[in-house]
């Protein structure tokens, strides 16, 4: 087991910790992989994130219009130069 002892620093508003090339190796992480940061009782836990790629019927069956903010413009009435 990879294992190392490191300090928690500020990073902005947040706290940081910078993961030792050997223990990335160890667990497979690489730069700008995207990771779940979880706690598990006393223990924090890093878990790489799968990349899902969506089909677009996949994505629209995923929209709420209540969430998402519904429509970003009306179409009921021109706003620029816009000639139907």
């Amino acid at each position: 087991m990879t294992e190392a002892v490191l300090d928690i620093k500020q990073w902005g508003n947040n706290l940081g910790v910078r993961l030792p090339a050997a223990v990335a190796r160890a667990a497979h992480l690489h730069v700008d992989q995207r990771v779940r940061v979880s706690v598990d009782g006393d223990q924090v836990v890093i878990t790489p994130v799968t990349d899902v790629h969506l089909s677009l019927e996949q994505r629209l069956a995923a929209y709420d219009p209540a969430r998402h903010g519904g429509e970003v413009m009306g179409t009921s009435r021109s706003v620029g130069a816009e000639r139907w």
